[in-house]
């Protein structure tokens, strides 16, 4: 049963309760109709709680068992009143009592309180942002965990949706799925909502529908909970200037709609802490209060998934190994090259040229190192909408560099395959990088200057 079903059925109890006051003084008084009505509600109310525990809890539950004797008690009493038999109201309300109180302490003993926690991902490549959280709830017997990947539009420039994407066919075979149009929201109201998209409206490249905004979930949930889908680079609380290049990541619509967010370490939660504190304006105690109790740095599951993964347990793909195999049946080193929207935003041409060095290079290497390209997965979304021109070059490069078949092309949803699976990480600085230090490999970030 749930926390909810369950204050129902006390307020019930409540209820009836008050009720048998009432049928006490009626008697006394005379008042024989009024205190027959009064016992039909209790019988009433007694239904409506069984009811309530067999849907939940199944027709042989012990709590039904005593709500039967409670309304047996109920009929015998109204029968005596209306056949006009003399009935104590000290005594009827003594029995009375004594079966209600059977019924409460059955209701909080025998009836085990089970939470509903639903989990809303949406890229499934991010997945990974809410899989341990989800596993714990998952392995809780007392837990009913539910996986409903949402879809997502890329938009157009002046802000409309063009075309839906569902990735719900892309999670791991271990991940049940349920359609995020086969569970009613308002009918069940989870317990718990957990999300990793923060942006609401404010997302000028993709969106989720409207119904899966964070200030709409709210309606929907006692505790919504935002996790980052990425993890930052460690950042000091008094360290100033690092905070104004990050504090962009604080002012999200979900920090302010949702009821927890959990961020990467408790140095990280002090700073989301100060910065909102300074975007209020208020450093008073009852708001450092507020965002204490909200911001939690209790780590991120994308660390959890990470280092839980080992390599021999990996599906590499037969095209994969193609690559990565020497004709000994050893394996070549294997290079986690990853490129970023940042930089080839902010590069541009230099960036595409970048590009064609870095894979000229490895292309020349490729018998003894294999390179294993990820891209940033929005990429395409982002840089087809703001630089149409670009993307043309960038989607050339693509094209050439997978035809010619010497590399791996890893465009999969599962990323910790590729920080497990590589020996060494070059690229773009990213959230990536904070993950690929947990495993002590080595990591080097390419520069725009080195083209030759």
């Amino acid at each position: 049963m749930r926390i909810a079903q369950k204050q129902q059925a006390e307020e019930l109890i409540k209820q009836i309760e008050e009720a048998h006051n009432q049928v006490k003084n009626d008697i006394s008084q005379g008042n024989i109709r009024s205190a027959a009505e009064l016992l039909e509600d209790c019988q009433n109310g007694g239904i409506a709680i069984g009811t309530l525990i067999e849907e939940t809890e199944g027709e042989k539950h012990p709590t039904v068992a005593v709500l039967e004797d409670y309304c047996e008690l109920i009929y015998q009493i109204h029968k005596d009143l209306t056949e006009l038999k003399d009935v104590n109201a000290n005594k009827t309300y003594k029995l009375l009592r004594q079966k209600l109180i059977r019924v409460q302490n059955s209701l909080k003993n025998d009836i085990v309180i089970r939470k509903e926690v639903v989990f809303l991902p949406y890229k499934a490549s991010m997945w990974d942002s809410l899989e341990s959280v989800w596993m714990a709830a998952d392995e809780d017997p007392a837990c009913d965990a539910y996986v409903i990947p949402i879809p997502y539009y890329d938009k157009n420039p002046d802000g409309s949706f063009k075309e839906m994407h569902y990735e719900g066919d892309l999670y791991p075979d271990y991940v049940p799925i349920t359609k995020y149009d086969e569970y009613d929201f308002e009918g069940r109201k989870p317990d718990m909502i957990f999300i990793h998209n923060p942006y609401d409206e404010y997302n000028f490249v993709t969106s989720v529908p409207p119904f899966f905004f964070s200030k709409n979930l709210k309606k929907y949930t006692s505790n919504l909970v935002y996790i980052p889908y990425f993890i930052l680079a460690e950042v000091r609380p008094e360290d100033d200037e690092a905070i104004e290049n990050m504090k962009h990541f604080c002012n999200v619509p979900a920090i302010f709609h949702v009821d927890k967010v959990i961020v990467q370490s408790e140095e990280m939660r002090q700073v989301y802490i100060k910065v909102l504190m300074e975007m209020m304006n208020d450093h008073s105690e009852a708001v450092r209060k507020y965002w204490d109790t909200k911001i939690l740095g209790l780590g991120s599951p994308k660390i959890d998934k990470v280092m839980g993964t080992q390599k021999e347990d990996l599906d590499v793909p037969q095209e994969w190994l193609k690559i990565i195999e020497k004709p000994d049946g050893s394996w070549k080193k294997i290079i986690f090259y990853n490129t970023s929207i940042t930089a080839l935003l902010r590069y541009g041409e230099e960036m595409l040229t970048k590009m064609e060095y870095v894979f000229n290079a490895f292309k020349a290497n490729q018998e003894e190192v294999a390179l294993l390209w990820r891209p940033h997965p929005l990429i395409k979304a982002t840089v087809e909408s703001m630089r149409p021109q670009l993307w043309i070059e960038y989607d050339k490069i693509v094209t050439k560099y997978r035809e010619e078949g010497w590399g791996i092309y890893d465009d999969t949803s599962d990323v910790d395959r590729a920080i497990v699976l590589s020996d060494a990480y070059y690229g773009d600085g990213s959230s990536i990088v904070q993950m690929y230090e947990q495993t002590g490999k080595p990591i080097m970030i390419q520069s725009m200057e080195v083209v030759e």
